[in-house]
């Protein structure tokens, strides 16, 4: 479940609603992992709002160091998660610190066995294969406008990118896909999330939008043979912009408007 960010709080909080429901509700065992937040107070303020929002039990496991992400007992408390939640901050303190560790092996483990992972911000950013590390804002896709490094991997043929609309980001978006359009590029808005079932139906909560780029049709990219800083010119890309209720299926590249419209 990733969360383009800036996630509404307290009152409302339908996307963390919606975390923890998928993850059990009052029964409910949650993990927060603050690790991308360099600010003490990250993990205490989100327990503070999964317990208000129902959750039976609330955990925070902060992973500051490599060693962290070896001790027994929290990750024996990791494996008893029902949902796991990672908050916003920089993306690669969570690659370089969590990135091949116990940590990293059991988040997977615990998503391929049902467990719900969420992130939002610098955490969404980190759950696909290839993670958007940083790149520049705009419109237009530029060559060396954006740089990939590993991430966790729960999303195999997906690239995020988060604060989309807010930031300008469609550039370094496209950019991404242009390296190689093996996947699909999701733009999450602000305050929106995208649940994505174990039949890869990805259906879109929040108040924002998400943006789809399809790149299966693509035809033509320049990004071999641009030079620094120019403009990349792509063509046969397919977009979707979806609102609440709308989904995308990630194995048939299918589009739906919400029911109703």
């Amino acid at each position: 479940m990733p969360v383009g960010g800036a996630e509404e709080k307290l009152p409302g909080a339908e996307i963390l609603n919606c975390f923890v429901a998928l993850s059990g509700g009052d029964s409910a065992n949650v993990v927060v992992i603050p690790t991308a937040s360099r600010l003490k107070s990250t993990g205490r303020r989100y327990r503070k709002l999964f317990r208000e929002l129902g959750a039976g039990e609330v955990h925070v496991l902060p992973f500051e160091t490599r060693e962290d992400c070896t001790r027994q007992d929290w990750l024996e408390e990791l494996e008893r998660a029902d949902g796991v939640f990672l908050t916003g901050g920089n993306q690669l303190r969570l690659s370089t610190t969590l990135g091949g560790t116990p940590v990293a092996a059991a988040l997977r483990r615990l998503n391929e066995a049902g467990t719900t992972v969420a992130g939002t911000s610098a955490g969404a950013a980190f759950m696909s294969e290839h993670m958007i590390a940083f790149g520049e804002e705009g419109p237009s896709p530029r060559a060396d406008m954006v740089t990939l490094a590993p991430g966790l991997g729960l999303l195999k043929k997906v690239i995020l990118d988060q604060h989309f609309r807010q930031r300008d980001r469609l550039g370094r978006l496209l950019a991404a896909l242009a390296y190689n359009p093996f996947g699909v590029g999701v733009g999450l808005d602000e305050d929106t999330a995208a649940v994505i079932d174990r039949d890869n139906l990805l259906t879109v909560v929040g108040s924002g939008a998400i943006t789809i780029v399809d790149p299966a049709d693509m035809s033509f990219s320049s990004m071999d043979s641009a030079k620094a800083d120019a403009p990349v010119c792509l063509i046969g890309l397919k977009v979707h912009v979806l609102v609440a209720g709308a989904t995308f299926n990630l194995f048939t590249r299918v589009a739906e408007p919400p029911t109703g419209l």
